[in-house]
Protein backbone atom coordinates (compact mmCIF):
# COMPACT_ATOMS: atom_id res chain seq x y z
CA UNK A 1 0.00 0.00 0.00
CA UNK A 2 1.02 3.26 -1.50
CA UNK A 3 2.50 5.83 1.62
CA UNK A 4 3.03 9.48 1.74
CA UNK A 5 5.45 10.98 4.17
CA UNK A 6 5.53 15.08 5.13
CA UNK A 7 9.44 15.83 5.65
CA UNK A 8 10.89 19.65 6.51
CA UNK A 9 14.09 20.65 6.14
CA UNK A 10 16.74 22.19 8.87
CA UNK A 11 19.05 24.91 9.28
CA UNK A 12 20.67 25.83 6.10
CA UNK A 13 17.75 25.97 3.96
CA UNK A 14 16.98 29.46 4.94
CA UNK A 15 16.58 32.19 2.12
CA UNK A 16 15.48 35.43 2.34
CA UNK A 17 11.62 35.50 0.93
CA UNK A 18 10.83 32.48 2.45
CA UNK A 19 6.80 31.99 2.75
CA UNK A 20 6.09 35.44 1.26
CA UNK A 21 3.61 34.09 -1.36
CA UNK A 22 2.14 31.53 1.13
CA UNK A 23 1.40 34.52 3.20
CA UNK A 24 0.10 36.98 0.70
CA UNK A 25 -2.27 33.87 -1.08
CA UNK A 26 -3.62 32.44 2.27
CA UNK A 27 -5.66 33.37 5.26
CA UNK A 28 -4.76 30.21 6.92
CA UNK A 29 -0.85 30.44 6.26
CA UNK A 30 -1.32 34.60 7.25
CA UNK A 31 -2.27 33.11 10.68
CA UNK A 32 0.56 31.10 11.40
CA UNK A 33 2.96 34.07 10.54
CA UNK A 34 1.13 36.71 12.53
CA UNK A 35 0.52 34.12 15.70
CA UNK A 36 4.40 33.47 16.04
CA UNK A 37 5.42 37.09 15.22
CA UNK A 38 2.52 37.94 18.41
CA UNK A 39 4.34 35.10 20.51
CA UNK A 40 7.53 35.90 19.79
CA UNK A 41 7.53 39.40 19.80
CA UNK A 42 9.43 39.24 16.55
CA UNK A 43 8.54 40.63 13.05
CA UNK A 44 7.87 37.09 11.76
CA UNK A 45 7.52 39.01 8.10
CA UNK A 46 10.35 40.93 8.46
CA UNK A 47 13.13 38.16 9.37
CA UNK A 48 11.53 35.71 6.53
CA UNK A 49 10.37 38.09 3.78
CA UNK A 50 13.49 40.38 3.90
CA UNK A 51 17.43 40.30 3.38
CA UNK A 52 18.56 40.02 6.35
CA UNK A 53 21.55 38.84 8.61
CA UNK A 54 19.66 37.13 11.30
CA UNK A 55 18.51 34.38 9.26
CA UNK A 56 21.93 33.09 9.79
CA UNK A 57 21.45 33.32 13.46
CA UNK A 58 20.33 30.25 15.06
CA UNK A 59 18.30 31.72 17.46
CA UNK A 60 15.97 33.12 14.91
CA UNK A 61 16.53 30.58 12.28
CA UNK A 62 15.32 28.22 14.12
CA UNK A 63 11.42 29.88 14.64
CA UNK A 64 11.55 31.32 11.13
CA UNK A 65 12.15 28.12 9.34
CA UNK A 66 9.42 26.07 11.92
CA UNK A 67 6.80 28.96 10.85
CA UNK A 68 7.53 29.08 6.97
CA UNK A 69 7.39 24.84 6.98
CA UNK A 70 4.15 24.62 9.32
CA UNK A 71 2.40 27.89 7.19
CA UNK A 72 2.66 25.72 4.47
CA UNK A 73 1.75 22.66 5.93
CA UNK A 74 -1.44 24.46 7.11
CA UNK A 75 -2.14 25.05 3.49
CA UNK A 76 -1.50 21.20 2.35
CA UNK A 77 -3.87 20.65 5.11
CA UNK A 78 -6.53 22.40 3.74
CA UNK A 79 -6.32 21.53 0.54
CA UNK A 80 -6.75 17.88 1.55
CA UNK A 81 -3.41 16.63 0.81
CA UNK A 82 -2.38 14.26 4.23
CA UNK A 83 0.77 12.03 5.35
CA UNK A 84 0.75 8.89 6.85
CA UNK A 85 4.31 9.62 8.74
CA UNK A 86 6.18 12.95 9.02
CA UNK A 87 9.59 13.12 10.28
CA UNK A 88 12.34 16.65 9.93
CA UNK A 89 15.81 16.80 9.64
CA UNK A 90 17.44 18.91 13.05
CA UNK A 91 14.67 21.36 13.83
CA UNK A 92 12.34 20.50 11.03
CA UNK A 93 11.95 17.51 13.67
CA UNK A 94 9.40 19.95 15.49
CA UNK A 95 7.46 20.55 12.72
CA UNK A 96 7.20 16.60 12.20
CA UNK A 97 6.01 16.56 15.43
CA UNK A 98 3.19 19.51 14.93
CA UNK A 99 2.41 17.90 12.02
CA UNK A 100 1.69 14.61 13.55
CA UNK A 101 -0.27 16.40 15.91
CA UNK A 102 2.22 15.53 19.18
CA UNK A 103 2.73 19.33 19.91
CA UNK A 104 0.66 22.64 19.28
CA UNK A 105 2.03 25.26 16.39
CA UNK A 106 2.45 27.75 19.16
CA UNK A 107 4.07 25.02 21.43
CA UNK A 108 6.37 24.11 18.40
CA UNK A 109 7.33 28.06 17.93
CA UNK A 110 7.92 28.84 21.46
CA UNK A 111 10.22 25.72 21.99
CA UNK A 112 12.37 25.64 19.22
CA UNK A 113 13.19 29.88 19.64
CA UNK A 114 13.93 28.85 22.91
CA UNK A 115 16.13 25.98 21.75
CA UNK A 116 17.73 28.34 19.57
CA UNK A 117 18.74 30.85 22.23
CA UNK A 118 20.50 27.75 24.23
CA UNK A 119 22.04 26.53 21.74
CA UNK A 120 23.43 29.66 20.86
CA UNK A 121 24.70 30.39 24.15
CA UNK A 122 26.02 27.02 24.89
CA UNK A 123 29.47 27.51 23.08
CA UNK A 124 31.21 30.78 22.61
CA UNK A 125 31.33 32.48 19.58
CA UNK A 126 33.77 30.80 17.38
CA UNK A 127 34.48 28.05 19.51
CA UNK A 128 32.68 25.47 17.49
CA UNK A 129 32.50 24.22 14.03
CA UNK A 130 30.71 22.30 11.55
CA UNK A 131 31.87 20.69 8.32
CA UNK A 132 30.18 18.57 5.58
CA UNK A 133 32.51 15.38 4.41
CA UNK A 134 31.52 14.37 0.60
CA UNK A 135 32.97 10.89 -1.11
CA UNK A 136 33.11 8.92 2.77
CA UNK A 137 31.37 6.18 4.34
CA UNK A 138 30.12 6.65 7.56
CA UNK A 139 32.19 3.90 8.92
CA UNK A 140 35.15 5.13 7.25
CA UNK A 141 34.40 8.82 8.38
CA UNK A 142 34.06 7.07 12.03
CA UNK A 143 36.70 5.16 12.06
CA UNK A 144 39.05 8.72 11.60
CA UNK A 145 37.27 10.28 14.15
CA UNK A 146 37.43 7.24 16.37
CA UNK A 147 41.66 8.44 16.41
CA UNK A 148 40.69 12.30 17.54
CA UNK A 149 39.07 14.06 20.49
CA UNK A 150 36.30 16.54 20.59
CA UNK A 151 34.98 16.01 16.76
CA UNK A 152 31.61 13.64 16.33
CA UNK A 153 29.43 13.13 13.45
CA UNK A 154 26.54 16.01 13.08
CA UNK A 155 24.38 14.14 10.56
CA UNK A 156 24.27 11.26 8.27
CA UNK A 157 22.60 12.70 5.27
CA UNK A 158 22.84 10.20 2.40
CA UNK A 159 25.51 8.20 0.99
CA UNK A 160 28.51 10.12 0.45
CA UNK A 161 27.87 12.81 2.60
CA UNK A 162 27.88 13.72 6.47
CA UNK A 163 28.77 16.26 8.62
CA UNK A 164 31.26 16.56 11.19
CA UNK A 165 30.80 19.08 14.33
CA UNK A 166 32.77 19.93 17.28
CA UNK A 167 35.69 22.22 18.39
CA UNK A 168 37.00 24.34 16.04
CA UNK A 169 40.49 23.68 15.60
CA UNK A 170 39.74 19.60 15.81
CA UNK A 171 37.05 19.83 13.13
CA UNK A 172 39.81 21.47 11.10
CA UNK A 173 42.08 18.56 12.15
CA UNK A 174 39.68 16.08 11.37
CA UNK A 175 39.08 17.23 7.97
CA UNK A 176 42.80 17.18 7.06
CA UNK A 177 42.63 13.08 8.49
CA UNK A 178 39.43 12.73 6.27
CA UNK A 179 41.18 14.04 3.50
CA UNK A 180 44.20 11.64 3.47
CA UNK A 181 41.44 8.69 3.74
CA UNK A 182 39.91 9.40 0.58
CA UNK A 183 37.73 12.11 1.30
CA UNK A 184 36.52 14.04 -2.00
CA UNK A 185 35.85 17.99 -0.06
CA UNK A 186 35.46 18.54 3.39
CA UNK A 187 33.46 21.73 2.86
CA UNK A 188 32.99 24.17 6.40
CA UNK A 189 29.72 25.18 7.13
CA UNK A 190 28.02 28.86 7.70
CA UNK A 191 27.19 27.98 11.26
CA UNK A 192 26.98 29.68 14.39
CA UNK A 193 28.00 26.41 17.08
CA UNK A 194 29.20 23.12 16.72
CA UNK A 195 25.36 21.22 16.31
CA UNK A 196 24.26 18.07 17.28
CA UNK A 197 27.15 17.16 19.44
CA UNK A 198 28.25 16.75 23.43
CA UNK A 199 29.41 20.30 23.52
CA UNK A 200 25.22 21.20 23.26
CA UNK A 201 24.53 19.18 26.27
CA UNK A 202 23.72 22.29 28.53
CA UNK A 203 21.46 23.65 25.92
CA UNK A 204 19.73 20.22 26.59
CA UNK A 205 19.48 20.39 29.59
CA UNK A 206 17.76 23.82 29.59
CA UNK A 207 15.13 22.97 26.84
CA UNK A 208 14.18 19.51 29.25
CA UNK A 209 13.24 23.05 31.88
CA UNK A 210 11.17 24.36 28.91
CA UNK A 211 9.58 21.21 27.50
CA UNK A 212 8.42 20.44 31.18
CA UNK A 213 6.08 22.89 30.94
CA UNK A 214 5.06 21.73 27.73
CA UNK A 215 1.64 19.98 26.62
CA UNK A 216 2.89 17.30 24.33
CA UNK A 217 0.10 14.74 23.00
CA UNK A 218 0.16 10.70 21.47
CA UNK A 219 0.46 11.80 17.68
CA UNK A 220 -2.32 10.95 15.70
CA UNK A 221 -0.11 9.45 12.64
CA UNK A 222 3.77 8.44 13.61
CA UNK A 223 7.09 10.70 13.25
CA UNK A 224 10.21 9.33 12.98
CA UNK A 225 13.17 10.55 15.83
CA UNK A 226 16.50 11.97 14.30
CA UNK A 227 17.97 10.50 17.25
CA UNK A 228 16.73 6.80 16.99
CA UNK A 229 15.68 6.85 13.40
CA UNK A 230 12.56 5.08 14.63
CA UNK A 231 8.98 6.02 14.64
CA UNK A 232 7.67 7.62 17.75
CA UNK A 233 3.72 6.97 18.63
CA UNK A 234 3.40 7.94 21.91
CA UNK A 235 3.63 10.97 24.13
CA UNK A 236 6.24 9.51 26.88
CA UNK A 237 9.10 9.32 24.67
CA UNK A 238 9.23 12.55 22.78
CA UNK A 239 9.91 15.13 25.37
CA UNK A 240 13.28 12.82 25.92
CA UNK A 241 13.83 12.46 22.81
CA UNK A 242 13.96 16.30 22.23
CA UNK A 243 16.32 17.02 24.55
CA UNK A 244 18.62 13.97 23.42
CA UNK A 245 18.13 15.44 19.91
CA UNK A 246 20.09 19.03 20.56
CA UNK A 247 23.57 16.67 21.26
CA UNK A 248 23.11 13.64 19.41
CA UNK A 249 23.72 12.85 15.74
CA UNK A 250 21.02 13.73 13.02
CA UNK A 251 19.96 10.14 11.45
CA UNK A 252 18.51 11.55 8.63
CA UNK A 253 19.41 8.70 5.90
CA UNK A 254 18.62 5.70 8.22
CA UNK A 255 15.09 7.84 9.13
CA UNK A 256 14.35 7.67 5.29
CA UNK A 257 15.11 3.91 5.44
CA UNK A 258 12.58 2.92 8.20
CA UNK A 259 10.03 5.30 6.61
CA UNK A 260 10.38 3.75 3.12
CA UNK A 261 10.80 -0.32 4.66
CA UNK A 262 7.41 0.58 5.70
CA UNK A 263 5.90 1.24 2.52
CA UNK A 264 6.69 5.09 1.78
CA UNK A 265 6.93 5.82 -1.32
CA UNK A 266 6.45 9.50 -1.62
CA UNK A 267 8.30 12.13 0.20
CA UNK A 268 6.37 16.08 0.16
CA UNK A 269 9.64 18.13 1.30
CA UNK A 270 7.46 21.51 2.80
CA UNK A 271 10.13 24.04 3.58
CA UNK A 272 12.52 27.01 1.50
CA UNK A 273 15.26 24.52 -0.58
CA UNK A 274 15.12 21.26 -2.11
CA UNK A 275 18.10 19.68 0.54
CA UNK A 276 15.87 16.71 1.59
CA UNK A 277 14.81 15.68 -2.10
CA UNK A 278 18.39 15.78 -3.23
CA UNK A 279 19.55 13.50 -0.46
CA UNK A 280 16.89 11.08 -0.78
CA UNK A 281 17.80 10.95 -4.59
CA UNK A 282 20.98 9.53 -3.04
CA UNK A 283 19.37 6.88 -0.70
CA UNK A 284 16.75 5.40 -3.39
CA UNK A 285 15.65 6.48 -6.39
CA UNK A 286 12.72 4.23 -6.92
CA UNK A 287 10.64 6.59 -4.27
CA UNK A 288 9.02 9.66 -5.76
CA UNK A 289 9.97 13.52 -4.10
CA UNK A 290 8.19 16.57 -4.62
CA UNK A 291 9.57 19.65 -3.36
CA UNK A 292 7.14 22.31 -1.52
CA UNK A 293 8.98 25.95 -1.21
CA UNK A 294 6.25 28.54 -2.94
CA UNK A 295 2.43 29.10 -3.36
CA UNK A 296 2.75 27.08 -7.07
CA UNK A 297 4.33 24.11 -5.32
CA UNK A 298 1.31 23.51 -3.22
CA UNK A 299 -1.33 24.21 -5.85
CA UNK A 300 0.61 21.14 -7.57
CA UNK A 301 0.33 19.37 -4.85
CA UNK A 302 -3.08 19.93 -3.85
CA UNK A 303 -3.68 19.00 -7.61
CA UNK A 304 -1.89 15.56 -7.41
CA UNK A 305 -2.45 14.34 -4.17
CA UNK A 306 -4.83 16.70 -2.62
Amino acid sequence: MSKTAFIFPGQGSQTAGMGKDFYENSKTAKKVFDMASDLLSLDMRKLCFEKNDLLDQTEYTQAALVTVGMAAEQVLREWGVAADVTAGLSLGEYCAAASAGALSLEDAVMTVRKRGIYMEEAVPANKGAMAAVIGLTGEQIENVLEQLSNVWIANYNCPGQLVITGEKEAVRQAGEKLKEAGAKRVLPLNVSGPFHSPMMETAGKKLEQVLAGVTISDPFIPYVSNVTAAYVENAEEIKNLFVRQVSSSVRWQQSVETMIAAGTDTFIEIGPGKTLCGFLRRIDKTVRCLNVSTWEDAKKAAELFG
